[in-house]
């Protein structure tokens, strides 16, 4: 079925948002104007007003879009018969390959900066994005239910496994500890995940 064409205020509303990527990013939140805003994006200043009352507005449209894809991205979904470690490996890859993006990264950075003097925004948008049920959630409830993971927990088994995860390739990435990491090291990452998971929540034949 045929994508809906854009409406003109549609159309300006990207323009401003792919134009808040580039300045942010580029300058800071704080150090780009409303103005320049305006000028990359080739629309008014009231237009942008019109669209957003103000750069923390923007800031959490981009981070929300930006979550919202990375829930979206991963489609994984458990599949009985297929060792664990082969499906987890491949979840987890599919995973880290998102959040390793340079895109992903470079917003993170932008948001993180933007907000650590007053994160309530961030936190309640933090919160939204967690409630949703991801890949890695459904795929641990699906194992669960077929007697191969043995859980108790499955909100914390997701917690840790996103530790590990974000621990070895996202933090290090976003506080400059690292630079963006190769697709060979995305696997292996993801394949050290899988094994440590497993060693702790898979069940051991009879």
């Amino acid at each position: 079925m045929p994508k809906e064409k854009m409406t003109l205020s549609q159309m300006k509303r990207v323009a401003i948002i792919n134009a808040a990527k580039v300045t942010f990013t580029q300058f800071g939140v704080a150090a780009t104007s409303m103005d320049k805003l305006a000028e990359v994006a080739k629309v008014s200043k009231r237009t942008v007003y019109n669209h957003f009352e103000t750069k923390e507005a923007i800031v959490m449209t981009l981070m929300a879009d930006l979550w919202e894809r990375s829930l979206k991205h991963n489609l994984a979904e458990y599949q009985q018969g297929i060792p664990l470690l082969a499906q987890l490996s491949e979840l987890m890859f599919t995973e880290i390959s998102f959040i390793s993006s340079k895109e992903y990264v470079e917003l993170t950075r932008m948001a993180m900066g933007h907000f650590f003097y007053n994160p309530e925004e961030l936190h309640k948008e933090l919160q939204r994005v967690h409630a949703q049920e991801n890949a890695t959630l459904r795929w641990i409830r699906a194992a669960m239910a077929d007697k191969k993971l043995a859980i108790e927990d499955e909100a914390l088994a997701q917690q840790q496994i996103q530790s590990l995860v974000k621990g070895s390739c996202f933090w290090p990435q976003v506080m400059l500890f690292s630079g963006l990491l190769t697709k060979a090291e995305q696997q292996k990452i993801a394949n050290e995940v899988a094994k440590m998971f497993l060693s702790r929540y898979q069940v051991t034949p009879a």
